[in-house]
């Protein structure tokens, strides 16, 4: 569940939604990190495609990294990718700071043993 009023503003809501993460993954911390490394290597896949491609590879790229955001909690990853998924391509720098984040905070959500 996001943060109230933070989806408006990008920079109050946290990269991944800690409490959206822990329910969808159970508590279960190995299927937390299993969870992460495939979203951070999806992500590096899609965000090549991304800022590569253009047209509907681009636009497929774009929807398969919003879904795969939206899985883990990272709602302004999620919100940057619908923009590109709707042709707005002043969106992909935002996009690739945006995943950044994500898996800077998820490094840092599994270093918490």
């Amino acid at each position: 569940m996001p943060f109230t009023g933070a989806r408006d503003n990008p920079q109050m809501e946290p990269p991944i939604d800690i409490e959206h993460f822990e329910a969808v993954t159970f508590g279960d911390r190995a299927l937390q990190r299993e969870v992460l490394g495939l979203f951070e290597a999806q992500a590096l896949t899609l965000l090549e495609t991304i800022r590569t491609a253009s047209g509907k590879a681009q636009s497929e790229a774009a929807h398969a990294l919003k879904g795969a955001a939206r899985g883990i909690g990272a709602f302004a990853v999620a919100d940057e990718a619908e923009k590109i998924e709707q042709g707005d391509n002043s969106a992909v720098e935002r996009l690739v700071l945006r995943v950044a984040d994500a898996n800077r905070a998820a490094a840092t959500l599994l270093a918490k043993d």
